[in-house]
C-alpha cells in the first residue's frame, strides 16, 4: 500500500511538471505583455481606489484610471523611450566622427601660453593612424558597431512595445476589475503550505513596494531631475546622460554623481580653455546644481515613501534590472529585481523546510 501511494504521488507530480511546462509555453508569448499589466495595475492601484471612493460606477472609474495612466505614465515615457534611441544614434555620430578626426575632446584650447592647454591639444591630436598602431581600433569600431546595432534594433522594436502596451492596458482593465479574485485563485492553485504562501505574499508586497517606489521610483526621480539640469545648461545628450545617471543612482556610494561631476567639470574646463566664460558659468553652475538639487533629492524623496518596509540589497536591484531587461525588455526594469528578490525569499523559504 505506501509502494501504491508513493507510486501515486510521483505520477501526479510527472503530470503536474508537465502541466506547469505547457501552461507556461501557452503564455509565453504574452508573459511580457502580463507583466506589463501586472505593474501598471500594482502601481496605480492606490489611484484607482481614491477614484472609486468617489465615483459609483466601476467600469468609469477602471477607464478613468487607465486614461490618467496614458496622459500621466505611458505617453511622457513613450516619448522618452524614442528620445533614448534617436539620442544613442548621435552620441554614436559624434564619437565615430571624432575618432575618424582624431579629436579626443572635440574642442581645441584657444590660450597659447598655457602649460595645460598644450598638453590638451597635443592630447587631442590622437589619430585613427594612432590607435591601429596599438591595435585600438578595432576595438573601438567594435564597440561601435555593436551600439549602433543594439540602438537600431531597440528603435525597431518601439512599434511592437506599443502594441503591447495597449494590449498590457486591455488585461489591465480585467485587473482592476477582478483582481482579488483571481489573486486568490492563483494562490489556491499554488502546490504550497499556507504558511509559506503567506509569508511569500507579504513579502512580495514589501519587496515590491520598496523596489518600485523606493528604489527605481527614486533613480527615475533623479535621472529626470539631473536630465533637466543638463537641458538647462547645455550639456549635449541630455537624455541620453540622465537615463544613464538614473541607473547609476541605484549604486551605492558612486551614485549620480558619476555623471555630473565629470560633465560639469568638463563644461568648466572647455570654457576655460577656449576662453568662453559663459560655458564656464554653465559648469560651475550645473556643479553647483549637482550638490545641491541631484544629491538632495535622493534624500528628500526615501523620507517622503519609505515606511519602513522591505531591505533589498542594491546588488540584488542592480543585478535585477540587468538581468530583467536582457529577459523582458523595458519593463524588466520593474520585474526583474522583484522576481529575483521574490526567488532568494523563496530559497529561504525552501531551506528552513527541507534542510
Amino acid at each position: 500500500m505506501p509502494q501504491k501511494n508513493s507510486y501515486e504521488h510521483v505520477v501526479h507530480f510527472i503530470i503536474f511538471s508537465l502541466a506547469v511546462i505547457l501552461f507556461f509555453k501557452i503564455i509565453e508569448p504574452l508573459i511580457t505583455i502580463l507583466l506589463t499589466s501586472i505593474i501598471i495595475t500594482y502601481v496605480s492601484f492606490p489611484l484607482y481606489t481614491r477614484i472609486r471612493k468617489v465615483m459609483a460606477n466601476r467600469f468609469a472609474s477602471i477607464m478613468l484610471t487607465i486614461v490618467i495612466i496614458i496622459i500621466i505614465l505611458l505617453l511622457p515615457f513613450s516619448y522618452l523611450v524614442f528620445k533614448i534611441g534617436q539620442q544613442s544614434f548621435d552620441f554614436y555620430s559624434s564619437l565615430s566622427g571624432n575618432i575618424a578626426k582624431g579629436t579626443l575632446f572635440g574642442f581645441t584650447c584657444m590660450r597659447a601660453d598655457s602649460g595645460i592647454c598644450s598638453v590638451i591639444n597635443s592630447a587631442d591630436k590622437f589619430s585613427a593612424t594612432r590607435l591601429s598602431q596599438v591595435g585600438a581600433d578595432k576595438y573601438v569600431q567594435k564597440a561601435l558597431s555593436r551600439m549602433i546595432e543594439t540602438t537600431t534594433n531597440y528603435l525597431i522594436k518601439i512599434p511592437q512595445a506599443i502594441f503591447g502596451t495597449g494590449l498590457a492596458l486591455f488585461i489591465a482593465y480585467f485587473l482592476f476589475r477582478d483582481g482579488e479574485k483571481i489573486t486568490k485563485r492563483i494562490i489556491n492553485w499554488l502546490p504550497l503550505r499556507s504558511k509559506t504562501v503567506n509569508k511569500l505574499t507579504i513579502q512580495f508586497k514589501k519587496i515590491t513596494y520598496t523596489i518600485v517606489f523606493a528604489q527605481l521610483f527614486v533613480a527615475l526621480a533623479q535621472g529626470i531631475v539631473g536630465m533637466a539640469g543638463f537641458y538647462i545648461f547645455g550639456v549635449p545628450l541630455a537624455i541620453f546622460w540622465g537615463v544613464v545617471m538614473a541607473f547609476f543612482a541605484l549604486v551605492p556610494t558612486i551614485g549620480t554623481a558619476v555623471i555630473w561631476v565629470p560633465a560639469s567639470l568638463f563644461l568648466i574646463l572647455s570654457g576655460y580653455l577656449t576662453q568662453d566664460y559663459i560655458m564656464l558659468a554653465k559648469g560651475i553652475g550645473l556643479f553647483a546644481y549637482g550638490i545641491f538639487v541631484i544629491s538632495t533629492i535622493d534624500n528628500l524623496l526615501r523620507i517622503k515613501i519609505i515606511h519602513v518596509k522591505a531591505e533589498v540589497h542594491p546588488i540584488i536591484v542592480i543585478s535585477g534590472v540587468i538581468g530583467g531587461v536582457s529577459l523582458f525588455g523595458v519593463i524588466g526594469l520593474f520585474v526583474g529585481p522583484i522576481l529575483l528578490s521574490m526567488l532568494i525569499t523563496y530559497f529561504g523559504t525552501f531551506k528552513e523546510r527541507f534542510m
